[in-house]
């Protein structure tokens, strides 16, 4: 093994202790959002947290990849996984809903508004729980297209790659879920 006697990092050292502090604030801001997209996809709360670790985890690989690569590369690790786990029945078929428990007893929190407004904070309660009824009911490739075109706003290409099929399908998929979602939620507005 070689040490190095310099006392400061090299130039390359310092570019990759950069990209990791970037990689960290990604993942940081990406969090809760995936962990929403794999709750819904794995109906587990404990399911969907291990599945967005281990794609946090191996994003680390990922390090020295420009930043503009990571949201695809991110979320088609993040499905893949959630795929995975489908596929191996690691996660129980079970509806998650407001005000439901998870494994452990605790009640799931839905909302994340820390309003001190009860009116403003049952206002956002209520919509998240039409929203994720509402895309919990769609076909699955409808809610992957809606969730990674609407709420994380990737380009079609990325999506495509992501869900693995082409352009076209992820536009008709999208569009078909915005159509089944405006039917759902048309006495919410």
């Amino acid at each position: 093994m070689l040490v190095s006697t310099s006392p400061l990092p090299s130039a390359s050292q310092a570019q990759a202790d950069r990209a990791g502090h970037t990689l960290e604030q990604f993942l940081a801001g990406v969090e809760a959002r995936a962990f929403r997209f794999a709750e819904l996809a794995l109906r587990q709360r404990d399911d969907a947290l291990d599945a967005v670790q281990d794609a946090m985890l191996k994003m680390l690989a990922y390090r020295q990849h420009p930043p503009e690569e990571w949201p695809p590369l991110f979320w088609s690790i993040l499905r893949n996984r959630i795929t995975d786990m489908q596929r191996r029945g690691l996660f129980r078929l079970r509806w998650l809903l407001p005000g439901s428990s998870d494994r452990d007893g605790e009640t799931i929190d839905w909302a994340d508004d820390a309003s001190p407004d009860p009116s403003r904070q049952h206002d956002g309660h209520e919509a998240w729980t039409r929203i994720a009824d509402a895309l919990r009911v769609l076909p699955a490739r409808q809610r992957e297209a809606f969730t990674l075109r609407v709420l994380e706003e990737l380009a079609v290409a990325d999506t495509a790659r992501i869900m693995g099929c082409s352009e076209g399908s992820v536009k008709t998929h999208l569009s078909r879920a915005r159509a089944a979602l405006q039917a759902q939620l048309e006495d919410f507005r």
